[in-house]
């Protein structure tokens, strides 16, 4: 019997989630609460709404074609009643100018790796394949391992991006079909990272080092966020657990960009959103050369 997922995106040409090109599939469900989250619409685990104000009309249809009437209006915003809605999507069928959205759907892996196959002729030629991704993929296990051994199947390059906070056990169960992981550090620091979070990394930690013994690939990813995880001391800390992992360990920075916070805005709920600046050309350069003297290879970009 095929399982099924809860899925938020599928994005085809991605090139910055693992090497060449690559098709990123999006998760739904993710146990850290970061403030600087690019994909906000993917920590709740169920689908969930989110509205354009420049596109909408200001009709009302998404209201009037509510069965369970869980939608209404306070002036020009709409408003869900969670406890009354259940997710049909009637409301966004309504919105003829998809001014709403349902961010999130059930798929089997059979229709996701349809999606995947339509980019195969890109994989082999550029030294691309498929990139699970989210929220967080290990919180939907079984469906991320049916996904991997479908694209072994198919000999598609595998790569999950996973914040480490999960279940040892599902990384267990996965990591025979994983071809690189992508591993998210938010921070080293223990208390600063439960203190932004919402956890402890310790979890993170001892997963990654899980990972590295059981000779995975694996390439850090950092995101570079100005007053955040950018001082002298945050980036020498990543810069020794790096070190420590052995040879050959990549690092990718990623630079905080406002995407995420511009789709937090459009969920029609309160989201743990911060208010965070993109770093400078000069701070992502100072951060790459001084984990660059801990004799690691950098790039910016996934």
């Amino acid at each position: 019997m095929h399982s099924t997922g809860t899925v938020f995106d599928i994005k085809r040409y991605a090139i910055h989630d693992g090497p060449g090109i690559r098709t990123t599939v999006f998760l739904k469900g993710c146990p850290l609460r970061c403030p600087w989250c690019h994909n906000p619409e993917g920590v709740r685990p169920a689908p969930e709404f989110m509205w354009w104000e420049a596109r909408c009309l200001g009709c009302r249809a998404c209201e009037a074609a509510c069965p369970r009437d869980a939608l209404s209006f306070s002036g020009s915003v709409p408003a869900v009643n969670e406890s009354a809605c259940d997710l049909c999507g009637a409301c966004v069928a309504a919105c003829y100018p998809n001014a709403m959205r349902l961010a999130g759907r059930e798929m089997t892996a059979g229709e996701v790796l349809a999606e995947v196959d339509r980019d195969a002729v890109f994989y082999g030629r550029s030294g691309g394949g498929v990139t699970i991704s989210g929220g967080e993929p290990l919180m939907q296990p079984e469906f991320l391992k049916e996904l991997l051994k479908e694209c072994r199947r198919l000999g598609v390059h595998r790569a999950v991006d996973t914040s480490g906070y999960a279940d040892p056990e599902a990384i267990l169960s996965v990591m025979p079909d994983v071809d690189l992981f992508l591993y998210d550090i938010k921070m080293v620091d223990p208390d600063e990272h439960e203190r932004l979070t919402g956890v402890s990394n310790a979890l993170v930690l001892d997963n990654l080092n899980l990972i590295v013994a059981g000779g995975k690939r694996v390439a850090l990813r950092y995101a570079v966020i100005p007053g955040v995880n950018d001082s002298a001391g945050s980036v020498d800390a990543l810069g020794d657990l790096a070190a420590s992992m052995g040879d050959g360990m990549q690092v990718h920075l990623l630079p905080y960009h406002r995407a995420g916070a511009e789709k937090a805005a459009r969920l029609l709920r309160s989201g743990p959103m911060g208010a965070f600046e993109p770093p400078a050309d000069d701070i992502v350069t100072s951060v790459c050369d001084r984990l660059r003297e801990h004799g690691l290879e950098v790039r910016v970009g996934g």
